[in-house]
Formats: structure tokens, C-alpha cells, sequence
């Protein structure tokens, strides 16, 4: 494909991130805001939000592959965003009971959508164009997402978090059940009008991908091996690939460090005291960070530093970073959370690009089991929040996010590497 018939696709495609980094950046507002309106008695609790959210993945991106396969990426982009549509309608019911389960479900319903959708728009960006520079094309669909995530959560926080820490305050004074219902009923009602717009967006958008020019394109055939270098012509099924199985890991680890330093930030904050009024809009500082170092990638890969390279960099500024959060307190070691956008920004450019090369006919599949890696986004941060119950909660993050990002780290070294075709 040339480079002018490759602007469209990147051009729509950065459209659909920019809608689901919007959906899925919300996460780190409707964590406290659950908190609060479900009256939840622990933070743990709280982060089944991000479980119910990711563990969609797990279950949904295999499933979706085999969707692609029947119905092609156009036509599974458009189910997807239906599915993430009906996901956001779900709060509906879910506020008006003040169901916590029911919240949950139709976040998992909205992790659906976006597994099919991102299962078929991550290989998708990253073979439009040349493979060499597929990082840079995905930097500019983290530059849409992140955009997106910076203005998601200082959105819904203004809307459903309003005079928060009053509310708070309130609700905790209050003797009264019925006065404390009315409180919670009024709180969880703040949710419905934005999600109706949301479902609305979604299915417009929806029968637009439908009816746009999107070119359907068969990713094992555009990421298929030289002549000569063969590797999926030998192999018999997708584990046989060592590099896309550390990949995985890879992913799963990375998701993980990323929704710590974005949706568990407030939290954290929280840890040292600081209010609800102030943490609620902490998730927008990291997506900030998040959105520099993306645009650093458009402008420095593949022309002055490789995917690999750059995934390096990232992972050790991603460890120096952990280091620093550990070792100051307050608004500083918060900053040092924020920051850490910066470090992650150029990992998922990097990883999937770099985890499905020459995968061949195999590369459906294997982006899938990429897809599968981001339910390190669900179990990471649900760890987070129960060790943190019992062990210095500043401890806990250390001993999750340092080992992550040295796992990176090991990736971006050797574990990339492909293996000689035997």
C-alpha cells in the first residue's frame, strides 16, 4: 500500500482510538466515583473496575479472531463499537439500581467491544503501511487515544464528581438511611446522561465505519516473511513463535504498569491524604505525559532510533521512575506516578509491532493472543489494591511495577529476537 493510500485508513482508525481511549480512560474517574455511589467499604473493591474491564480481553480476543476471520476488520470494527454501545446503555439500569455488579457487567460488555475492535485495529495499523515503520503509525493512534484520555476523566470527573469531597462529607455525617440513599441515588444518577451520549456516539460511528472506504486487508498475507526467510511456512501452529509468546508476557506486564500509572493514581494519591476533589483528575496527568512521549515516538521512530531501541530506553526510564515514586512521598511521588506515562508511551508502539513480525499466515491469531496480554490491566492493579491493605502501599508498588518494567526491559534486549525457521 503507498503512503497516500495509506492516509485514509490511518486517518479512520485514529478516529476509532480516539473514541475507545475516551471509553477506557474513564476507568480512572469511575473508580472513586464507584467507590462512593456503590458505597464500596475497600479500595480493592474499587478495582474491580479495572478487572471487569480488562479480563474482557482474556476471554473475548481469541473469540474475536476467529469473528475477523468470518466477517473481515471493517465489519468487526463496526460490531465492536454495537457491542461497546450496549456495554455504556448497561449503566442505565445499573445507576438507576445503584448495582455495583450491574456497573461491572457493563463494563465487561464495553471491554468486549474494544477487544474486538482493538484485535482488529492494532494489526491493522501495523501493516497498512510498512512494518519498519509501524510504531511510528501506532504512536499516532496513542496520540488520539491519549488525547482522548486526557480529556475523559477531567470530562466525567466535572459531571459525576462535582462538589465531591462535600458530598463525601455528607453522606459520612449522615445518621439518616433514607437521607443517605437520597445522597447516593442523586450521585449515581449523574452517570446516565453522559453514557446515553457515549452509546449514542458509538452507534453512529458504527454504521459510519460501515459505509466509509475502509480497505479490508488480509493480515497474513500483508505480513507475510521475504522470500527466503521463511518462518511461518514450517510451523505447524502460533506457539511455535518464542517471540511473540514473550510478547505476550510482554504486553501483559505492560498493560499492567500502565493502568497502575493511570486509572490506580488516584488512588495512590489518596494513600497520602490528598482529596477527592484534587485525585480525581490525576488519571489526565499521566495521559498528559503519555501523549509527550507518543509524539516523541511520531518524531524520532523508525528514522533516528529503532522500535527496539526505544523500547530500551523506555523500560530503564520506566524502572528509574518506579525508584523515584518509591523514594519521595506526596505530590511529588505522585508526579513521579504521572511521569511514568512517559516511560510506557512507546512500549505498545513498539511491542505488538515487534512481537507479531513474520508471523505469516499466523498473525490474526497471534495479535489475538496479544489482545489476550491486556488483562494484565485487570490483575495487576486488583493485586495493588488488596496488598496494599496490609503492606506499605508505596512498598506494594514497587514490588509490582519494578520487576514489569525489568521484564521489558529483558524483552526489548533479546526476547524480540526471531528464531532461524527450522
Amino acid at each position: 500500500m503507498t503512503r497516500k493510500s495509506a492516509l485514509n485508513p490511518v486517518v479512520i482508525i485514529g478516529a476509532l482510538f480516539f473514541i475507545f481511549g475516551f471509553v477506557t480512560w474513564m476507568n480512572g474517574t469511575l473508580i472513586p466515583f464507584l467507590k462512593l455511589a456503590c458505597n464500596l467499604k475497600t479500595d480493592a473493591e474499587a478495582f474491580f473496575v479495572t478487572f471487569a474491564f480488562y479480563m474482557a480481553y482474556f476471554f473475548l480476543a481469541i473469540p474475536s479472531s476467529s469473528l475477523l476471520k468470518m466477517t473481515g476488520m471493517k465489519m468487526g470494527m463496526s460490531w465492536g463499537l454495537v457491542v461497546m454501545a450496549i456495554g455504556a446503555l448497561i449503566f442505565i439500569p445499573a445507576a438507576n439500581s445503584r448495582s455495583f455488579g450491574l456497573f461491572l457487567t457493563g463494563l465487561f460488555v464495553q471491554g468486549m467491544g474494544l477487544a474486538l475492535l482493538q484485535t482488529a485495529s492494532n494489526p491493522y495499523i501495523s501493516i497498512v503501511g510498512p512494518i519498519e515503520s509501524a510504531a511510528q503509525r501506532i504512536s499516532i493512534m496513542g496520540i488520539c487515544n491519549k488525547g482522548a484520555g486526557i480529556l475523559s476523566p477531567i470530562i466525567l470527573s466535572t459531571i459525576v464528581l462535582k462538589n465531591a469531597n462535600q458530598l463525601q462529607a455528607k453522606i459520612d455525617a449522615t445518621t439518616d438511611v433514607a437521607t443517605k440513599e437520597t445522597l447516593l441515588n442523586e450521585l449515581a444518577g449523574r452517570i446516565i446522561y453522559p453514557y446515553i451520549v457515549i452509546a449514542v456516539i458509538l452507534f453512529i460511528l458504527a454504521i459510519m465505519i460501515r459505509k466509509s472506504s475502509l480497505p479490508d486487508i488480509d493480515a497474513s498475507q500483508a505480513n507475510a516473511e521475504p522470500i527466503g526467510q521463511s518462518m511461518a511456512a514450517n510451523k505447524t501452529n502460533v506457539l511455535q513463535f518464542p517471540h511473540l509468546l514473550l510478547g505476550v508476557l510482554c504486553i501483559f506486564v505492560y498493560v499492567g504498569v500502565e493502568v497502575m500509572a493511570g486509572d490506580a493514581i488516584g488512588i495512590y494519591g489518596k494513600s497520602f491524604g490528598i482529596p477527592l476533589d484534587e485525585y480525581k483528575y490525576f488519571t489526565s496527568f499521566t495521559l498528559g505525559s503519555m501523549l509527550l512521549g507518543y509524539l516523541i515516538g511520531v518524531f524520532t521512530i523508525p528514522k533516528y532510533i529503532s522500535q527496539e531501541k526505544a523500547l530500551r530506553v523506555s523500560a530503564i526510564v520506566g524502572v528509574l521512575l518506579t525508584i523515584g515514586v518509591f523514594v519521595t512521598k506526596g505530590y511529588v511521588s505522585v508526579g513521579f506516578v504521572a511521569a511514568l506515562g512517559l516511560a510506557n508511551a512507546l512500549m505498545w508502539p513498539a511491542i505488538f509491532p515487534l512481537a507479531i513480525n513474520r508471523l505469516g499466515r499466523f498473525t490474526e491469531i497471534g495479535s489475538a493472543l496479544l489482545i489476550m496480554g491486556i488483562a494484565g490491566g485487570a490483575i495487576i492493579p486488583l493485586l495493588f489494591g488488596y496488598l496494599k491493605a496490609t503492606i506499605n502501599f508505596q512498598l506494594v508498588f514497587l514490588a509490582l511495577m519494578l520487576p514489569c518494567y525489568l521484564y521489558i526491559l529483558y524483552y526489548a534486549t533479546s526476547g524480540y529476537k526471531i528464531k532461524p525457521a527450522r
